[in-house]
């Protein structure tokens, strides 16, 4: 297997670059994207299993791997839960898959949304891990938009090893994610 072009150009520039940054006195030191979690929520939809099946499909094709089926942990009458039915659907990338899916991500999808600013600054937890929401799931080339149902949000999780929010930060931006400092 080839490895993905965005983790070639992180091994060979952005480590120097950050290493520069961050006053890192080794290359182990410089903080890395472990993996990327896409997660999406389906409301009522969830009990329906021919929208459950369309969008696990729409998953798939978006992040290249099978998305296994979430459950609610706990009754809770006022949001009509159950325990133990599905809540949504999610999909954890790491290696090879994690770098092809960020490359099309900053490269292909990103770009595509109406009135594109930016991503929120703000999104960067306690853990020091970057997380955001995409409006509409149709922006992956992947997603066929004739087949499309509806359009369903999806959340996006950066799972980095960095020890501070201006490490996860500069990692980010060296990716070249189009991070907007107003918000």
């Amino acid at each position: 297997m080839m490895t993905a072009r965005l983790k070639t150009n992180y091994e060979k520039e952005i480590v120097v670059k950050l290493m520069n940054k961050l006053s890192c006195k080794n290359k182990h030191e410089v903080p890395k994207i472990l993996k990327v979690i896409l997660n999406m929520g389906l409301g009522e939809d969830a009990s329906d299993g021919k929208k459950l099946k369309s969008c696990m499909d729409d998953m798939a094709s978006i992040s290249g791997q099978k998305p296994i089926i979430t459950k609610f942990k706990k009754s809770i009458s006022n949001f009509k839960t159950r325990k133990g039915s599905s809540a949504g659907i999610k999909v954890t990338l790491r290696s090879y898959k994690m770098y092809e899916f960020i490359d099309r991500l900053i490269n292909i999808a990103l770009p595509r949304i109406k009135d594109f600013r930016g991503l929120s600054s703000k999104g960067i937890d306690k853990s020091n891990n970057y997380s955001f929401g995409i409006k509409e799931h149709i922006i992956f080339p992947e997603v066929n938009f004739d087949k499309v149902d509806k359009i369903r949000g999806l959340d996006i999780t950066i799972v980095t090893n960095s020890k501070n929010q201006f490490g996860t930060f500069e990692l980010l931006k060296e990716f070249n994610f189009p991070i907007n400092n107003k918000n």
